[in-house]
């Protein structure tokens, strides 16, 4: 028996790059489009209309620059809203600072619109999977972008490195506390005081931390 396929919704005020990743998707076994909307707003109108009836899609493909309500707020709403929906941001943009701003609203990855097809399929499945994934392109710019917080590893307990180093790796809480045994409240909590004493926003800053001071590898 097949797996349920990840459900997708997308979001972009260009008709025919919906219809492009559509017919991508269209491709695909474990991928399936449950619809789509040409601004945020009608985004959440969509979304709100299919939570009524239980079918809010797993993850969202979210352009950044639209007409109404922009996908930086639109993420923002999604994830105070519905938790559980992952957002993968996409924009023809890669500057640092978009990037950052759309992954502390709550995206789980962030592509260019110039991304092959297989970039698009791996961000969605990574953000199933609760994973982070990063277009190539932006996660140099971002590593090379990051400020130095004030404090250093040093700050944290040998198991905060444990965890800062599966958190660069990509894992998602509950690898984590498969991975060193411990319940996934506890995993998380460890990663919120990873962040607060390294004076990070993300998960996504803590992995390019740790990339920059040699504790993990750039994927």
């Amino acid at each position: 028996m097949t797996e349920t396929p990840i459900r997708v919704f997308l979001v972009d005020d260009h008709a025919v790059v919906r219809r492009g990743m559509r017919a991508f998707f269209d491709m695909l076994d474990d991928i399936e489009v449950l619809g789509e909307a040409g601004d945020g707003q009608a985004a959440l109108d969509q979304l709100a209309t299919m939570a009524a009836t239980d079918e809010l899609p797993d993850v969202v493909l979210m352009d950044l620059l639209m007409p109404r309500l922009d996908g930086i707020r639109a993420t923002k709403a999604i994830k105070q809203r519905y938790p559980h929906v992952e957002v993968v941001a996409l924009t023809s943009f890669s500057e640092a600072e978009r990037v950052h701003v759309a992954l502390e609203a709550g995206a789980a990855g962030y592509l260019l619109k110039d991304a092959e097809a297989d970039q698009v399929g791996a961000a969605v499945r990574a953000a199933n999977r609760g994973q982070v994934h990063l277009d190539p392109a932006v996660a140099r710019k971002l590593t090379q972008a990051l400020v130095a917080p004030q404090h250093t590893v040093t700050a944290l307990t040998p198991r905060e490195r444990e965890i800062l180093i599966l958190v660069a790796a990509g894992k998602s809480n509950r690898d984590i506390a498969d991975t060193l045994v411990i319940s996934e409240r506890t995993a998380r909590t460890h990663v919120s005081n990873v962040l607060a004493k390294l004076g990070l926003a993300s998960r996504t800053q803590a992995a390019l931390w740790a990339i920059r001071e040699g504790l993990a590898t750039a994927p």
